[in-house]
C-alpha cells in the first residue's frame, strides 16, 4: 500500500501538521518530552503510512479496537450507506434499526438473562453506566447504603471520574485525583486461598455497603496485561451470590475475541457488562452495557424516580450501530477466532527468544495478546521510538512491551512484529 505524499511539505512533515500540532493535547504523554506524534495520512489492514511514505506494521490495533484491521470494506460499506439515511438522530422519544438491531445481537451473544442493552460512546462511559446501575439498583429495591465497589488492584476501567475510581488507586496512572475521588475496596484477585480469603473477609466486613464488584475478566490490560484464570471468575460470582452483591464485568479490551473466545462472559456470567473498543471494529466511537433482566426489572417502575437518568447526545449512534452491525457479520462469517488462535500459536513461539534475557521478568500469551514483562523501562518514549526505527508501531507501557494485532494481520507482518520485539529488548543493558 502506497499513499501520495501531501503537498507543502516540511522535512516529511505536512502543512496542515505543522499548522495544527501547537493547539493540540495529546493523550497519556508528558509533551514537552515525549517528542512529536508521527503524522498518519492512510490506513490499510495493518499498515498505518506516514506523511512521509514510510509505512509501519501497527501491533496494538489502535489501542486493540481494529480487531478487523483498518478500513474493512464491508464496514465501511455499512457505514457509507447509513451516512446517506441517516447518520445521526437522537435517542430520546426516538429509535432506529441499526440501534434494535444491534441490540437484538448482542443480547443473542450474551449468557440467558443478560438481555438489556443501554448504548453510549466510550468505554469510560459504559463503566459509569453500570456503576449507576448497580447503586440505583439497590436504591429502587428500597436497600439503602450500597453505594461502594469492590475493585482489584493492577484494574484500570477508564478515565472518567467514577471510572477512574475503581482503578488502581497506588499503581494506576489516576493517583494524582486521589483527593477527588470516591472511596471504594481494593483487593488482590482471588488467584490463591490466600487472597481468595482475604476477599472473602472484607465483602464480609462491608457486605451492607456494597453495590457491586468490578473486574476486567481474564485481563488486565492497561494494569500490564496481567492474566488470570476462569477459576477467578467462579470465585467472584460465588462471592457475588452468597452476599447478594451485583457482579459487574468489563469487557472493555476482551471482548470480541480478544482472549480466544467471543466473550470471558461465555464462561462465567455477570449481572451487567460493559463492551466497546472492538464493538464497531474500530471505525467509529460506540459502547455498551448490558443487563440481566432482573437488574433492569428494578428499573421498570411507575416511579419516574426509578428511571436510569443517563443519556450520552451521541448514543446509539446510527453510524456507529451500522459499524458494529457490520463487525457482527464478519465474526459471524469470516473466520476470526480461528485467526485468533493461530495468533497465539505465533506469539507463543515468536517469543519465546525473550525468556531468559538478562532484563526479562515474564513472556506470556493469551489469544491474540502477547506481552513481555521487563524489570524496568528507563525511558518509554525513547523506547517507543526505537520501534518505529524497526518499522512498527508498538507502544510500550510500565514494564510491558505488548502486542495486540489485528486479528487479520498476514503471517509475515506478525513475524516483522515479533522480530522487532525480540530484537529491541536484547537490546536493553
Amino acid at each position: 500500500m502506497h499513499a501520495k505524499s501531501p503537498e507543502n511539505q516540511s522535512g516529511g512533515r505536512p502543512a496542515w501538521f505543522e499548522a495544527g500540532l501547537p493547539h493540540i493535547w495529546l493523550p497519556y504523554a508528558q509533551m514537552k518530552i515525549a517528542g512529536d506524534p508521527l503524522p498518519v495520512v492512510a490506513t490499510q489492514g495493518s499498515r498505518i503510512v506516514l506523511a512521509d511514505g514510510r509505512e509501519l506494521i501497527d501491533g496494538i490495533a489502535s489501542w486493540w479496537a481494529a480487531c478487523h484491521g483498518y478500513n474493512h470494506p464491508h464496514i465501511a460499506a455499512a457505514v457509507r450507506h447509513q451516512l446517506e439515511v441517516m447518520p445521526h438522530v437522537m435517542f430520546g422519544g426516538l429509535a432506529h434499526e441499526p440501534a434494535l438491531a444491534l441490540a437484538r445481537r448482542l443480547a443473542a451473544l450474551m449468557p440467558a438473562g443478560l438481555d438489556r442493552v443501554f448504548f453510549s460512546d466510550s468505554g469510560s462511559v459504559a463503566v459509569e453506566v453500570a456503576m449507576k446501575m448497580a447503586v440505583q439498583y439497590w436504591g429502587n429495591k428500597g436497600v439503602a447504603g450500597r453505594t461502594r465497589f469492590v475493585a482489584f488492584n493492577g484494574g484500570y476501567h477508564g478515565d472518567t471520574t467514577g471510572a477512574m475510581a475503581v482503578s488502581d488507586p497506588v499503581d494506576g496512572m489516576h493517583h494524582a485525583f486521589g483527593g477527588l475521588l470516591p472511596r471504594h475496596l481494593f483487593c488482590d484477585l482471588p488467584r490463591d486461598e490466600e487472597s481468595f480469603a482475604n476477599l472473602s473477609d472484607v465483602i464480609e466486613c462491608h457486605a451492607g455497603e456494597i453495590a457491586g464488584i468490578i473486574v476486567e475478566p481474564l485481563v488486565q490490560g492497561a494494569g500490564g496485561m496481567q492474566f488470570h484464570d476462569v477459576d477467578v471468575l467462579e470465585r467472584l460470582r460465588a462471592l457475588a451470590d452468597r452476599h447478594r452483591i451485583l457482579l459487574i464485568f468489563d469487557e472493555i479490551f476482551t471482548g470480541f475475541g480478544r482472549t480466544g473466545a467471543m466473550f470471558a462472559s461465555a464462561a462465567v456470567a455477570p449481572d451487567i457488562v460493559t463492551l466497546s473498543k472492538a464493538l464497531t471494529g474500530g471505525t467509529l466511537p460506540l459502547a455498551a452495557t448490558i443487563a440481566r433482566r432482573a437488574v433492569f426489572d428494578a428499573f421498570w417502575s411507575d416511579a419516574p424516580s426509578h428511571a436510569l437518568m443517563h443519556g450520552p447526545t451521541y448514543m446509539a449512534n446510527p453510524l456507529a450501530c451500522a459499524a458494529a452491525n457490520a463487525s457482527l457479520d464478519l465474526f459471524e462469517c469470516e473466520p476470526r477466532l480461528s485467526e485468533v488462535a493461530a495468533i497465539a500459536a505465533a506469539l507463543q513461539q515468536r517469543l519465546a527468544p525473550c525468556r531468559g534475557m538478562p532484563r526479562v521478568r515474564d513472556v506470556r500469551v493469551r489469544g491474540a495478546i502477547g506481552a513481555v514483562e521487563v524489570d524496568r523501562i528507563d525511558n518509554i518514549y525513547t523506547l517507543r521510538r526505537r520501534f518505529v526505527a524497526e518499522g512498527v508501531f508498538v507502544r510500550p507501557f510500565g514494564t510491558t512491551v505488548y502486542l495486540t494485532p489485528a486479528f487479520t494481520i498476514a503471517p509475515e507482518e506478525l513475524a516483522t512484529l515479533t522480530d522487532a520485539v525480540v530484537t529491541v529488548v536484547s537490546e536493553m543493558k
